[in-house]
């Protein structure tokens, strides 16, 4: 097996809590929306690795899950991060399907308020990325 880099960190290196799972933040990949959080064990980070879509562990039904599967909302991954303790992991995704990622119909889990918290009037930053195509150049541009 390959060494890793300075800044990777192996699967068995992660910082998994006493019931052998870490949490996963999960962010669309182009926008930087945070669209859930969900648990991983070992064996869903692994699996997610060799698919290349999201696999989790669900806590409730202790069994691990891979998204989308039966709502079509499938999370190609496109890349997979630790944090800088490596406790926490970073899923970055194309949300696939119908573009939902929470399980009540939602785009993001992240859609409620706190009660008491102060609200945004305006979009953060992060949803309004500019598209990195070329600005067209005309033929005196070259000159």
């Amino acid at each position: 097996m390959d060494e890793p880099a300075d800044d990777e960190v192996p699967v068995e290196g992660l910082a998994f809590d006493a019931a052998g799972l870490v949490p996963v933040v999960v962010q669309q990949h182009d926008t930087g929306e945070v669209l859930m959080l969900a648990w991983a064990d070992a064996a869903a980070l692994q699996r997610t690795l060799e698919l290349g879509e999201a696999v989790y562990y669900s806590r409730s039904r202790a069994e691990q899950w891979h998204k989308g599967a039966t709502s079509g909302n499938t999370q190609r991954v496109v890349g997979v991060r630790a944090d800088c303790d490596a406790d926490v992991v970073l899923y970055l995704v194309d949300q696939g399907g119908d573009g939902v990622a929470c399980h009540t119909g939602a785009r993001s889990c992240f859609h409620r308020t706190l009660q008491g918290a102060p609200r945004l009037t305006r979009s953060p930053p992060s949803a309004a990325v500019p598209a990195l195509t070329p600005e067209p150049t005309s033929p005196e541009s070259h000159s």
